[in-house]
């Protein structure tokens, strides 16, 4: 390790290679964490790795979902190409990569999620048959319970070309996530901050994951600084119950974690094949076992049918869609 000459610790004798998507949400976010890098000394250099994610216009759902913004930055970790990444933890497969480890979560974003209407129209205010854009299943399963007569499309891209879909009229109003408008500076154009009883954001929405090579300590003690622990606790159990119910990103599945004190309390939501959508909200001191403790309702709860299938059209989308 060095010491450059205001004495902040720098672990790197040359730049680090910090790989990000492309997109300009993605190099936003890794443009954050780059910044804090440099301000402990530390020079870095951005690397740009295109995934299967960004190559492919098709619905998440069709084309792998959980991993394919993730895949392609950490073949790029395990070559050497890179020596860390920077992912949208809710992108990221809850289950651990081998070689690999996420050393640090910064501080999160606002984990909620936006509408940008026509209009500035907010939800409750659509007119019936709104058309309503978003490649989630799991604000589509939302949508059906708190806009029940709007119709639901898939929706992808960048944040500016959904946002294009809008103010051109093809869409009504689309959602998005309350924390890619904020790095981006584009907040001013949601039309309504959704609330948590409406809108239960995904596992870990809002929130960073920087990862690097198991086997390169200096990297590690370097982005070790990053972590931020509430933050960490937070994602952990809204993660676990991801894990425990054996879902992707992709699922219908929406949770958030808070902390209360020295308890974590956690909300969560999930859509049943069936066609249900059930919510429930449990307390708890350890992360993890809360968010097992979650699983394990939603499963009784679900049984025999359990989750939704992604690929099925949200039930918003039937009557004239």
């Amino acid at each position: 390790m060095s010491t450059n000459a205001t004495g902040a610790a720098s672990s790197h004798a040359r730049p680090l290679r910090l790989g990000t998507r492309a997109s300009e949400l993605a190099t936003s976010q890794s443009g954050w964490v780059a910044d804090r890098l440099r301000a402990r000394g530390q020079e870095v250099e951005l690397v740009l790795v295109q995934t299967e994610g960004d190559r492919s216009s098709a619905p998440l759902t069709q084309i792998g979902g959980t991993g394919v913004f993730v895949s392609a930055l950490r073949e790029a970790l395990l070559d050497g190409r890179i020596d860390c990444a920077v992912h949208s933890l809710k992108d990221l497969p809850v289950a651990e990569e081998p070689g690999l480890v996420v050393v640090a979560v910064p501080e999160r974003e606002d984990p909620r999620d936006v509408l940008v209407s026509r209009d500035g129209l907010l939800l409750a205010d659509l007119p019936d048959g709104a058309l309503i854009g978003t490649g989630s299943p799991r604000r589509a399963v939302q949508l059906e319970v708190a806009a029940p007569r709007a119709r639901v499309t898939d929706l992808r891209g960048n944040v500016g070309s959904r946002i294009a879909k809008v103010t051109s009229g093809a869409l009504d109003a689309i959602v998005l996530a309350a924390a890619g408008l904020n790095r981006l500076g584009r907040i001013g154009e949601a039309s309504e901050l959704l609330d948590t009883t409406v809108m239960l954001p995904a596992p870990g929405q809002g929130a960073l994951a920087v990862e690097c090579r198991a086997d390169d300590p200096a990297t590690v003690e370097l982005l070790s600084a990053l972590e931020h622990a509430p933050t960490r606790t937070c994602v952990t159990a809204e993660r676990t119950l991801l894990s425990e119910l054996e879902a992707g990103c992709s699922a219908p599945v929406g949770a958030l974690a808070r902390l209360e004190g020295d308890q974590i309390v956690l909300d969560a939501v999930v859509g049943g094949a069936s066609g249900e959508t059930i919510r429930h909200s449990l307390r708890g001191a350890d992360a993890a076992e809360l968010g097992r403790a979650m699983a394990h309702h939603f499963l009784g709860q679900l049984a025999p049918t359990g989750l939704r299938d992604p690929h099925q059209p949200p039930a918003a989308q039937h009557p004239g869609a």
